[in-house]
């Protein structure tokens, strides 16, 4: 298995990195829809959304890896919108046996022309999305539309209901292309630990008591080891789900990303002191970000219990 990324790979994630960073995601979180589509716009001419849509769709997928590659960048920036929901409508519909809803929408997403999310049963940010799919006794639907528009922990998104009725696509839903959500969540998070973690270092490095930085304090130095070795244990996990895309390894990663960004949030938190609860102080967009992904699709218990019973199920029949 290899877990070293190619220099295509690595080119990639920096021309993002540089682009997002231009792009000041913080003041587009706390803007209106045209700046969010904007970015989205942007983002999906960088190609983070083609390596989810097959070649057949005008994708350039799947690449599961590469999406890895993006969604870390995503993460790393607080990017808001429904992009893992774009990610997972892509692969739904990319799995249907019936071609014909992949052709008619699958191009739109790949391009960034189409913004999509999937309730199940709420969707993120349906009110801003062009496609809306419901999961809805054990069938996949394009729902008319969303209701009931709520505030969410992370202010990068909002939680919604998909309306009744709308065209029924499919018969059943394809239990597989959840696993296209759970990589994407587990490296957008890992992107959010990692800027958690780089911010607190700043801020220990310049912050002075005694006469001396915060950052020189052994129970500081402590914290930021801890939280630099999650991270990176949950790295490998994550690549490695990517290139197998095994329901067991994306859980596991999925838990183990996901809880060492929502650890680094906690020592990022109280090493910034009060000024962390701020929500004017553009750390709250990473902290809030951390423990609503936490939770997106599967929690560490549900994962945890994934990896289990995947483990219990292959032990069974190896007997």
């Amino acid at each position: 298995m290899r877990f070293l990324l190619s220099p295509q790979q690595r080119d990639f994630a920096r021309s993002l990195d540089a682009m997002l960073t231009a792009a000041d995601t913080p003041s587009v979180i706390r803007g209106d829809h045209t700046a969010r589509r904007a970015l989205w716009s942007r983002i999906a001419e960088a190609g983070v959304f083609a390596p989810a849509v097959p070649e057949a769709y005008e994708g350039m997928g799947p690449l599961p890896v590469d999406l890895a590659v993006a969604f870390v960048e995503l993460g790393r920036h607080a990017v808001p919108g429904p992009v893992v929901e774009t990610v997972l409508a892509a692969a739904l519909l990319a799995a249907l046996p019936e071609p014909g809803p992949a052709k008619r929408l699958l191009p739109g997403l790949a391009a960034g022309e189409t913004v999509a999310t999937v309730g199940a049963p709420y969707a993120l940010d349906g009110d801003a999305a062009d496609v809306v799919l419901a999961v809805r006794g054990g069938e996949l639907w394009l729902a008319p539309g969303v209701a009931d528009v709520r505030p969410s922990l992370d202010p990068g998104r909002r939680i919604t209901t998909p309306l009744p009725g709308g065209e029924r696509i499919s018969s059943r839903v394809p239990g597989h292309a959840f696993d296209w959500a759970r990589l994407a969540t587990a490296a957008q998070a890992l992107g959010v630990g990692l800027a958690l973690l780089d911010r607190t270092v700043t801020h220990v490095t310049r912050r002075v008591q005694f006469g001396v930085p915060t950052g020189s304090f052994q129970a500081v130095k402590h914290r930021l080891a801890d939280a630099k070795t999650a991270l990176e244990f949950a790295r490998p996990l994550l690549f490695g789900a990517a290139v197998t895309l095994a329901p067991r390894d994306v859980a596991a990663a999925k838990a183990a990303a996901c809880e060492a960004a929502y650890a680094t949030a906690r020592t990022a938190l109280q090493l910034h002191g009060a000024i962390g609860y701020t929500a004017e102080y553009d750390l709250s967009l990473w902290l809030t970000k951390a423990r609503a992904l936490r939770t997106a699709w599967g929690s560490p218990a549900e994962c945890r219990a994934d990896v289990l019973s995947a483990d219990v199920l292959s032990a069974a029949r190896r007997a």
